[in-house]
């Protein structure tokens, strides 16, 4: 698959070199290289070219030079990753480039062989944040950070304006943490740990969706799930079983037996795209009095237990059979919360 490449240099024989070096794989069409010799210019082939996948660029060059390029450039074209090629190989001028978005620097006199290296390291890591945007446009269950940027890139103004409305929601929250996940955490290499974290996250984010919930994130070894719609409370403690049932049935691995505690609240909450638009840097998400009570009740219950509020009870208890538990002192609310465990 062809990748489209911008070279912004106001040095006339790197773009001879370049198409020499490269001229078996231009002619096989898997570059194909665009030409800018200042910054200004390469913001007009930017323009020009929205499929331009990485940028090439040196720093010193007239008009405009590499580094406000680079800052221009994260405002428009975001998705780009730049590699800089210059002669200025100091320290101040590779951070100052790594700090505007730089992918990577290079410098001059050109090595084309590790030019070449490093251009396919950027390839696959853009293929990857390709891939990646390609699942949040597909999937609107496993919602992922994104910027305003972004959203635009993906092209979908209907799922744009489904991440940036803000509203009042009656929905359902669930937090599901896996007990004592901390300990192995600890003990075992960071790779077991992950993918031990990953394979439960995978189990229980198949039930999740099985009941048209929204994973709203991951918080460590917790989930927290939000439940839209008719039903939602229903949905949410069917998850729930779910989830319990598929953890518990799971093997002892690294002398660890995972279980989950899980809490439930339901009620009116705000749903928006929430965060710093400095760091271009939003989650979308629910808050509220709902959604932290939720949390509480989750930090009370036990192993294997699900436990839910007094109100979302109420709604629920002609379809499920529960327990009353008793009176719990929630952190930050005066009153005691009477909560209920979920039995099947």
């Amino acid at each position: 698959m062809k990748t489209k490449i911008l070279v912004a240099d106001d040095e006339i024989d790197l773009e001879v070199l370049i198409r020499q070096k490269f001229r078996q794989k231009i002619r096989d069409q898997y570059y194909e290289f665009i030409f800018a010799h200042n910054g200004k210019e390469a913001l007009v082939k930017l323009g020009e070219h929205p499929d331009i996948e990485i940028l090439l660029s040196d720093i010193n060059m007239p008009e405009m030079d590499g580094l406000t390029l680079l800052t221009k450039m994260g405002e428009s074209n975001p998705l780009v990753k730049a590699v800089m090629v210059s002669a200025y190989g100091d320290m101040d001028n590779i951070r100052t480039a790594m700090n505007r978005g730089a992918f990577d620097f290079i410098t001059k006199p050109v090595n084309f062989i590790d030019l070449e290296l490093t251009m396919e390291k950027t390839i696959k890591q853009v293929k990857q944040v390709q891939e990646t945007l390609k699942a949040i446009k597909e999937n609107n269950i496993l919602r992922m950070y994104v910027d305003e940027n972004v959203l635009n890139f993906m092209g979908s103004k209907e799922y744009e304006n489904s991440l940036t409305d803000n509203e009042t929601i009656d929905a359902t929250v669930v937090f599901i943490d896996i007990c004592g996940f901390t300990s192995i955490s600890e003990r075992e290499h960071p790779d077991t740990v992950v993918k031990l974290l990953n394979k439960y996250f995978d189990l229980m984010a198949k039930e999740i969706i099985a009941q048209d919930g929204i994973i709203d994130k991951f918080i460590g070894d917790c989930i927290m799930a939000v439940f839209k719609g008719p039903f939602h409370s229903d949905r949410a403690i069917d998850a729930s079983l779910a989830m319990r049932s598929a953890i518990d049935a799971l093997p002892e691995e690294h002398e660890f037996k995972p279980h989950v505690s899980i809490g439930i609240n339901c009620g009116e909450m705000v749903s928006g795209n929430i965060g710093s638009s400095t760091i271009r840097r939003l989650d979308y998400t629910v808050i509220g009095d709902t959604v932290n009570t939720a949390q509480r009740i989750q930090s009370t219950a036990i192993g294997s237990q699900i436990l839910i509020s007094e109100k979302c009870y109420e709604k629920v208890k002609l379809s499920f059979q529960c327990e009353r538990v008793g009176t719990f002192q929630l952190k930050n609310k005066a009153a005691e919360a009477m909560l209920y465990a979920v039995i099947n």
